[in-house]
């Protein structure tokens, strides 16, 4: 498996190997205002061997955030704290892209003062945990078509603010239920107007962001992440006719934008859709695949040997392995991620997991 450690031109930017370090959040920005903290940057520059560092979900605008104690990139406080992280992953040599994760629906009045938005007035079933624990979801408002345009623009200058902090790119969350998702799905986005209805029509949020998003900072900077069929916070894309005519128009639309990649989270039962998008795709397809149960392992770096993808996405074995570059070429051992402590928290299960060293 040579290719895997072997560098790898993307964009603008040469990545020391094709291993990437998947977006996590971790609910550890204790900060001023969601800002980060000197501990989140020991966590990434520990991890700087990786080719490419996705950071944690960052809400681009207040009415953004879903999660207690999620980092944002939406004020100049932010954005120098940012750049104590960044600092210190260019130190190590790595290589980060900040993700853009605007939560829509999924959130609590709780957490920001407002009520959360989305593309419909459609209410998730199930909790999201706050402060005050598990609390039911909420009744959205729905953007007006004024509004939509405002959240194309805040994740515009998010990404500005995203490089002024230091990052390399960045990745816009189109995964996962959160709001680019919500739009493309049809459970969440029943719209009539120009933003929803058919699948040409639910993919223009995502596709305006992206087009707005590459104008602002350079398309060689931009990564797109999507997940199909992906059930997570109440996302029904069971209909499969639906779903390919979505991905593939999707994709399409993408294409010609020159993005520095497309990166796929694999669902159980897509591997067709996959291969047909990766096919379709000009540039880098990044892959987090679908292992099961299981921490995505060695294993899947042979995906890069036979083309399915040409960057692979690790989650819960770098979040317990810092090094784990230097464990994949060994073939481990590998530490064992503990989930008690993936969500908020001080040091322990963040910062302490050793290295092979």
């Amino acid at each position: 498996m040579t290719t895997a450690f072997a560098p790898y031109d993307l964009g603008r930017t040469r990545l020391p190997n094709r291993i990437v370090m998947a977006p996590m959040t971790r609910s550890r920005a204790y900060g001023p205002a969601q800002s980060p903290t000197d501990l989140m940057a020991t966590y990434y520059a520990q991890r700087a061997s990786a080719g490419l560092i996705v950071t944690e979900g960052t809400q681009p605008s207040v009415v953004g955030q879903g999660y207690p104690n999620t980092p944002g990139i939406h004020s100049a406080e932010q954005i120098a704290a940012w750049r104590k992280v960044t600092d210190a992953v260019h130190a190590e040599g790595g290589v980060i892209f900040l993700q853009l994760m605007h939560t829509g629906r999924v959130g609590h009045p709780s957490l920001m003062g407002l009520t959360p938005v989305g593309p419909s007035a459609v209410t998730a079933k199930g909790q999201v945990y706050t402060h005050e624990g598990p609390q039911d979801f909420v009744t959205p408002r729905e953007l007006t078509d004024a509004e939509t345009e405002e959240t194309v623009a805040d994740f515009a200058s998010a990404a500005r603010n995203a490089i002024e902090a230091g990052f390399d790119g960045v990745e816009l969350h189109g995964a996962n239920g959160y709001l680019i998702h919500q739009f493309l799905a049809p459970n969440t986005n029943r719209r009539t107007d120009a933003w929803g209805g058919s699948p040409e029509r639910r993919i223009r949020f995502a596709v305006e962001t992206a087009k707005a998003v590459a104008g602002a900072i350079g398309a060689d900077r931009v990564g797109f992440r999507i997940s199909p069929g992906n059930p997570h916070n109440d996302i029904d894309e069971s209909d499969r006719t639906d779903l390919d005519a979505t991905y593939t128009a999707l994709v399409d639309a993408l294409a010609p934008l020159g993005l520095a990649y497309l990166h796929q989270l694999e669902i159980a039962g897509t591997r067709d859709l996959l291969a047909r998008l990766r096919k379709a795709w000009p540039g880098t397809f990044v892959l987090n695949p679908f292992t099961g149960t299981e921490p995505t392992g060695a294993d899947a770096l042979n995906l890069i040997e036979d083309g399915t993808a040409d960057l692979i996405a690790y989650g819960a074995l770098f979040l317990a392995n810092p090094d784990l570059p230097a464990r994949l070429a060994a073939g481990g051992p590998f530490n064992t991620p503990d989930h008690a402590t993936s969500f908020g928290g001080d040091h322990r299960g963040y910062t302490d997991y050793p290295t092979l060293a």
